[in-house]
């Protein structure tokens, strides 16, 4: 099992950064995979495909909080540019909290914002580098309506993130830290990333375990993660993945879905 497209991840400028945290170039090759999988991730992206025919289109694409196993990958599509967006960013950029995004995927053009109707209308247009150069000039101001809040919830992403040298903390702990209640820090996730504190923590907690276990001892990487004990982290595996991780890294994986590689709202 294997991702359907091969990717290449691009420098994100530092002008950039306090919008986006990442952007793939993503194209076929000649040979595509039987088989795929779409794993959890905790980021809403703008997705700008192009097909076989050349036709182009962008979407957004919300949080997916399960992985999803495919039984081929779609021929249509030639290539896609995947930008990841930044923690807060949804709803000054394209007009809708994160939340109301979980699980979507939407046409650009179709979001509230003049940015969206805007980005929809030119990302289609440029290569990929030349989306960063475009960007940069009309993204000048990062979230300047309320920065103590875009602040406060990146330090929250922070903390409760998975790293090789850092476990995410408690929720409580970090609630704490940052002197708010677990309350107004839940509702400061739902909003600015989609998803609960908790299940942030979790989704970034398994994908590093997915990037990490194929040169890891299953226990010391379990201890490293911040799990109480490896049944601990084959259980959390297991709920997002939809197998345990030896079964996900042997290939005894759950029966396929058809192919659809972005499910529209």
């Amino acid at each position: 099992m294997t991702n359907a497209l091969a990717d290449r991840a691009l420098t994100v400028p530092v002008a950039l950064r306090p919008w986006i945290t990442g952007i793939e170039s993503v194209g076929a090759g000649e040979e595509l995979p039987a088989s795929f999988a779409h794993v959890p991730d905790a980021a809403t992206k703008l997705v700008v495909r192009v097909e076989a025919g050349g036709r182009r289109d962008a979407l957004v694409v919300g949080p997916r909080t399960r992985a999803s196993y495919y039984a081929e990958a779609d021929r249509r599509v030639a290539s896609c540019v995947q930008v990841s967006l930044g923690p807060g960013v949804v709803r000054p950029l394209l007009g809708t909290p994160a939340v109301d995004l979980v699980g979507q995927a939407v046409p650009l053009g179709a979001l509230p914002t003049g940015a969206a109707h805007q980005l929809s209308r030119k990302l289609v247009e440029l290569a990929p580098e030349e989306m960063l150069a475009y960007l940069t000039e009309l993204l000048p101001d990062p979230l300047a309506a309320d920065r103590s809040r875009a602040r406060l919830l990146r330090a929250a992403v922070d903390a409760l993130s998975t790293r090789p040298d850092h476990a995410p903390a408690q929720v409580k702990d970090v609630a704490r830290e940052l002197a708010v209640s677990e309350r107004q820090l839940r509702n400061l996730f739902t909003e600015g990333v989609g998803l609960s504190p908790k299940h942030y923590a979790r989704i970034d907690r398994v994908r590093h375990v997915l990037t990490e276990a194929p040169r890891a001892d299953w226990a010391e990487l379990a201890a490293a993660t911040g799990y109480y004990d490896q049944s601990h982290m084959t259980s959390d595996f297991r709920t997002l993945m939809g197998v345990p991780p030896r079964s996900y890294f042997t290939g005894r994986l759950p029966d396929p879905q058809p192919c659809q590689a972005f499910r529209r709202a």
